[in-house]
């Protein structure tokens, strides 16, 4: 009996026809695919929210020795670090490390416990000094030309003509030229060929692929360089916090590393995301791949001999990009003044790419995603001014009245709407902080529809999951990478035309 029912559902299949019965049964038994939510915000994508400014002065933690961050004059104060006597030496510890963890000079540190060089031992317990006994060190004197230690040398990179290699150069040349392909990786795919088309169809000096390659080594040169990490970097990056191995770890890139999976940290609950006051990169991995515009995976790849935690000075091989300085992100002007003459416009188009137009030609093409599977829109809409340094507000409360979903309309009757109790909304606007790792990322671009200067609860903005945005929901609207949308803002002048297509 089986086989003959089978039998009937093959003829109806090959004649094109599904019965309701059939078509009921098919869509009970295939469960709803569950959506894949931005980490920590699972409950948090079915809530209002808003866009909120920030304090420029929260922008970057303070490094020792600075003023940053002091706050303004009548700002609450921050809170006073209790200052252990003594530390015991880790593993994985520095000098360099530990001073961070205590806010002093690696030198303030060292003279505080007559250390004369940087060697440390697992064990060794060391001094540390109050806020006032720091106060009362004068600093050390500047040292001799002579006796100067000298910078670390560069290592050189070879280029080896590899295919990974190849794609690098070419994904590098794109993103030089604006036509990027999203996180570097060095591997082909669908967004790679894309850019690749969409800058052939508006550069006739690279008819074929020899013509292609050429231009792009006389433009980047080798596809990689070399990056250290610099003491002010630690501005943007949180505080070290240990990594666990669990099904989560990172991956060693294809044909790049054999071996154990790298450890990384555990994904941030929603508590955590809120109680941070800034969203700062998690490590100096994450910190340095979004400078370089790649993959935090393939970067891992091609830095398998750092060990440990990276600290000042650690060098990096890097995709050959112009990095993206977050430092340097709100240099005025953000936005540059229209030009009647040469007017510019913009379009989405697929709801996977932002393309820019001067003056009809395309002069930029980047890649892009919506934050919500509901999010469409039609017709042409406007770019207003823009936000930078951006924070999300909430009180939790819901953004629509939840209704039950009918299989099949054919079979089930009718039933009537649900109206669940109101969810508790909180009292007072609860925040995610401004910062790198937001789910706005560092910046947003208000936008209106046509004939209005309303702005919308939707906008152009960042992400902290550059490789995820096209799989994971998350909070806003129009999503493009963090090095992208600085780029964007300064091509898109208030009163831009934005077409959807």
């Amino acid at each position: 009996m089986c086989f003959a029912f089978s039998r009937i559902l093959l003829v109806f299949a090959a004649s094109g026809i599904v019965p309701a019965w059939s078509l009921a049964q098919t869509v009970a038994a295939v469960p709803a695919s569950k959506p894949r939510i931005e980490p920590g915000l699972e409950k948090a994508v079915q809530w209002k929210w808003w866009v909120a400014p920030s304090d420029e002065k929260s922008w970057g933690f303070a490094l020792p020795g600075s003023e940053q961050g002091s706050g303004a004059p009548g700002a609450a104060a921050p809170p006073v670090m209790v200052r252990p006597a003594t530390y015991e030496v880790k593993r994985g510890d520095a000098l360099v490390i530990i001073a961070r963890k205590f806010t002093m000079e690696v030198d303030q540190l060292k003279i505080f416990n007559g250390l004369t060089n940087d060697t440390i031992r697992i064990g060794q317990v060391l001094r540390i000094p109050t806020q006032k006994e720091l106060n009362a060190m004068a600093p050390p004197p500047a040292p001799p030309e002579k006796d100067k230690p000298k910078a670390a040398p560069k290592v050189p990179v070879v280029f080896v003509p590899t295919r990974e290699a190849e794609n690098v150069l070419l994904q590098a040349f794109l993103d030089r030229e604006r036509f990027p392909t999203g996180p570097i990786d060095g591997n082909p795919g669908v967004t790679f060929e894309k850019a690749l088309e969409l800058y052939r169809s508006v550069h006739d000096d690279v008819p074929t692929s020899e013509a292609l390659r050429q231009k792009a080594v006389s433009v980047v040169g080798e596809p990689f360089t070399r990056y250290a990490l610099k003491a002010e970097d630690f501005r943007f990056i949180a505080p070290e916090t240990a990594p666990v191995p669990g099904p989560e770890a990172v991956k060693p890139a294809k044909g790049k590393s054999k071996g154990k999976q790298v450890p990384v940290l555990p994904p941030q609950t929603y508590e955590e995301l809120t109680a941070a006051t800034l969203l700062a990169y998690r490590t100096p991995w994450e910190f340095v791949a979004e400078r370089f515009h790649c993959d935090e995976t393939f970067l891992r790849s091609l830095n398998v001999k750092i060990k440990g935690t990276p600290t000042v000075d650690v060098q990096f091989q890097v995709p050959n990009v112009i990095p993206f300085e977050i430092e340097k992100a709100f240099d005025a002007p953000l936005q540059p003044a229209a030009d009647p003459g040469n007017p510019v416009t913009a379009a989405i188009v697929e709801l996977s790419r932002l393309e820019i137009y001067q003056g009809g030609k395309l002069m930029a093409a980047m890649p892009m995603s919506i934050a919500r599977p509901d999010l469409r829109g039609h017709s042409t809409w406007t770019v207003l001014d823009v936000i930078p340094r951006p924070r999300l507000a909430t009180k939790q409360e819901p953004k629509t009245t939840a209704k039950p979903k009918i299989a099949n309309a054919f079979t089930t009757p009718p039933v009537t709407e649900v109206v669940l109790p109101p969810a508790a909304v909180l009292a007072t606007e609860q925040y995610l902080a401004a910062g790198p790792n937001n789910p706005l990322g560092i910046l947003w671009i208000n936008l209106a529809k046509s004939k209005t200067t309303q702005a919308l609860p939707y906008g152009l903005h960042g992400t902290s999951i550059p490789g995820r945005m096209k799989s994971q929901e998350s909070l806003g609207g129009l999503r493009l990478a963090n090095w992208d949308i600085v780029r964007a803002v300064r091509l898109l002048p208030a009163g831009t035309p934005l077409q959807w297509k």
